[in-house]
């Protein structure tokens, strides 16, 4: 069975672009491949929490969870990295904050992101664990930033999955969405386009 692993990031729920269009890319994807099973994580009704040192410190020696807090925190990044590990598609739905990533999608990222795990050190540089996996990001922009030097979002995400492994990435972009409604409809209607051609 392929399992797809969809993480949505608003803080917007229902009203959010981001999120509703990688549901329509989920729903496309489970239309098209009869055996596919979806995980779906909203980080905006239930953020992980920001990682802190303590939770760090188990990362490094899972011997070292003594606390219930410590123990807790662990188990959370053990269940997250079982999905990512599982899943062999991502879906995700990125709305630009303030030029970046939210910053709920930035502490799953932190929770996932673990040596031995997910990444190795070897004598050559860190190496990603995570191969064969392909992933659809959808990024909602306010503005146009596609293609300039403040679409930071593209670049880190891009840069943080390849840490892992995860190369095959698919970027899909709404932008123009606090511009007017002309603006907005335009945005809307090319990233369903894109949708369609990818899928």
């Amino acid at each position: 069975m392929t399992i797809l692993l969809q993480i949505n990031t608003s803080m917007q729920e229902t009203a959010s672009q981001s999120s509703n269009l990688a549901d329509k890319v989920s729903e496309k994807l489970l239309t098209k491949f009869a055996d596919m099973r979806r995980i779906k994580r909203d980080l905006g009704k239930h953020p992980v929490p920001h990682l802190d040192h303590d939770t760090f410190q188990t990362f490094l020696d899972p011997n070292t969870a003594v606390t219930s807090a410590q123990k807790a925190g662990l188990a959370r990044s053990d269940i997250l990295i079982s999905e990512l590990k599982d899943a062999q598609i991502l879906v995700l739905g990125v709305p630009m904050y303030n030029l970046m990533i939210p910053s709920t999608l930035k502490s799953w990222i932190d929770h996932v992101t673990r040596a031995g795990q997910t990444f190795a050190f070897t004598e050559d540089g860190p190496v990603g664990l995570l191969k064969d996996k392909k992933a659809y990001i959808v990024i909602a922009q306010g503005g146009n930033f596609l293609g300039t030097s403040d679409d930071l979002a593209t670049a880190y995400l891009r840069s943080a999955f390849g840490f892992m492994g995860i190369v095959d990435l698919e970027f899909i972009y709404v932008q123009g969405l606090a511009m007017g409604d002309e603006a907005a409809k335009a945005g809307l209607h090319a990233a369903s386009l894109a949708i369609r051609a990818l899928i």
